[in-house]
């Protein structure tokens, strides 16, 4: 709880993941990716209850191992490749009344700390937000990025003054690193969206916003968590 409000935390593990099967329970530096998250979830002060979302029973039974609060199973029809989670949150809301403030936290997330969700949550409030999501600097700006036109030509993706640009000279942007979202429950409700032109930023540095989604992730992952030791 925070300031009065409750707040309910989801984790989202669907079982049918195409880039790396079961990626949720794979190992990562000794331990089940999922429950990097549920570990930090479980530390935070303002989360009143965490809520592991999964169709798999072999998750639930691992989210359990590591004392995560897995209810009952995701229904089907929020199982399917095109199910978003904004839906599974929805579905939740609906399922779990009472709280004021929902925080998502994806499990593919394993350097996001306790601390980056409390201070996500803390941004949301302390800053009258109705949403706040974690974003990071990319390593490559969209300034340098260009598309192809039909003649197999270079378009800038981002219009600019100068073709030559100085990296200290671009401006400072910022993308989702999918590792912290937290909304006012109401608000989502009728949004049904976390990012909109109402939502704040919380900037995590780049080595905690790394995403597992590949097996190039689990590489690179684990290649930090070494060079960190």
């Amino acid at each position: 709880m925070i300031q009065g409000k409750k707040v309910l935390g989801i984790i989202p593990a669907r079982g049918g993941s195409k880039g790396v099967p079961m990626k949720n329970t794979r190992l990562f530096n000794g331990k089940p990716l999922i429950a990097w998250a549920i570990e930090a979830a479980k530390r935070s002060r303002y989360l009143d209850r965490v809520i592991v979302s999964s169709d798999n029973e072999d998750i639930m039974r691992i989210a359990r191992e590591w004392d995560g609060d897995v209810p009952e199973a995701r229904p089907e029809e929020l199982a399917r490749d095109d199910s978003t989670s904004i839906d599974v949150v929805l579905h939740l809301l609906d399922q779990f009344p009472g709280y004021d403030y929902v925080v998502l936290l994806q499990p593919t997330s394993p350097f996001r700390t306790t601390a980056d969700i409390d201070g996500c949550i803390q941004m949301c409030l302390t800053t009258g937000a109705p949403a706040a999501v974690s974003v990071t600097e990319p390593e490559q700006s969209p300034y340098w990025m260009f598309k192809l036109n039909s003649a197999g030509r270079l378009d800038p993706l981002v219009q600019r003054e100068s073709t030559v640009l100085r990296r200290q000279d671009l401006p400072t942007v910022y993308s989702l690193n999918g590792a912290v979202y937290v909304a006012s429950v109401e608000w989502f409700q009728q949004s049904k969206a976390f990012v909109t032109d109402q939502t704040v930023g919380y900037v995590m540095d780049q080595d905690r916003s790394l995403d597992i989604d590949t097996e190039q992730d689990f590489i690179v992952g684990e290649a930090l968590i070494g060079l960190c030791k």
